[in-house]
């Protein structure tokens, strides 16, 4: 309801072995998550094998676009950047998510990010990133327990609005019910 979407994406060459064991970034606990981005991003500054990226779309543009047209730019700006040649990968996507149709190596993964460890990867420092931006967020904006809830729906979420009103970062698309 509140802040940036973030997407991310990850290119690796090499041997996967590190990521033994990650789960979903949604079935993970707060620590356990934390852990697993600290060792992606030092396996690649250790490595150097590891093409990270994270694209955020902020709260207007959702807005305007809606979050399936929202989704899409995302994945087309973190291919761009990550991806040099089109045909070089091999690009797996988690969900309902689809890479712009020049990347005709692409597959989407019904529940990737609980199936394909560098799809959960990816999704991990996504939300690792997200969280911690949150957490900084909530510094400007302590009246809505952003440190808390991360901008998510919940009844102490949805109490603040109704107190304070919407700030510059809520996603005016998804609060409609509760202004």
């Amino acid at each position: 309801m509140a802040g940036p979407m973030m997407v991310g994406a990850i290119a690796m060459k090499g041997n996967l072995d590190f990521l033994e064991g990650i789960r979903d970034s949604k079935k993970l606990t707060k620590l356990g998550r934390e852990k697993w981005s600290k060792k992606i991003w030092e396996e690649k500054e250790r490595s150097g094998a590891i093409g990270i990226v994270i694209v955020s779309i902020g709260p207007a543009v959702i807005d305007k676009f809606g979050i399936s047209a929202s989704l899409k730019l995302a994945v087309a700006k973190c291919l761009k950047i990550l991806v040099k040649d089109t045909d070089e990968y091999e690009i797996m996507l988690d969900g309902s998510l689809y890479a712009p149709p020049k990347y005709q190596n692409q597959q989407t993964i019904i529940k990737g990010d609980e199936k394909i460890p560098i799809i959960s990867a990816a999704s991990v420092v996504a939300k690792v990133y997200r969280d911690n931006m949150m957490k900084k967020l909530h510094e400007k904006y302590p009246q809505y327990g952003f440190d808390a809830h991360k901008g998510y729906g919940t009844a102490a979420h949805i109490a603040a609005i109704k107190k304070h009103g919407l700030s510059a970062i809520h996603r005016r698309s998804f609060c409609k019910n509760f202004i």
